[in-house]
């Protein structure tokens, strides 16, 4: 492998650690199963992995997602655990995605 090729992707990897780290102190759950919302208001789980997603288009710190909800394509944006209610969090588990990230 060319060692331009091994930077970038020393790159990549500390920049995608770097994101979960800052992500996690600002009280996003990352790295796992998260509640997201969609831009209609339906609350959902899916896997989020900041830097990764096989499943959806990332912009930035939103994704355009199916909306397992809705059934519909839809800008979704990750919710803090600690800003959710009981019930929202109970909504939310009832609607998940797929399981891929």
């Amino acid at each position: 492998m060319p060692t331009e090729a091994i930077t970038a992707l020393v790159l990549i990897v500390v920049l995608v650690l770097g994101v979960n780290i800052i992500a996690r102190r600002y009280g996003y759950d990352v790295g796992g199963i998260a509640v997201v919302q969609c831009r209609r208001g339906h609350l959902f789980t899916t896997i989020w992995i900041a830097g990764a997603s096989f499943k959806s288009v990332r912009l930035g710190w939103v994704r355009l997602q199916r909306c397992p909800v809705g059934h519909h394509w839809s800008l979704v944006t990750l919710l803090k655990e600690a800003d959710l209610t009981d019930e929202q969090r109970r909504l939310a588990a009832e609607h998940r995605d797929g399981p891929i990230p």
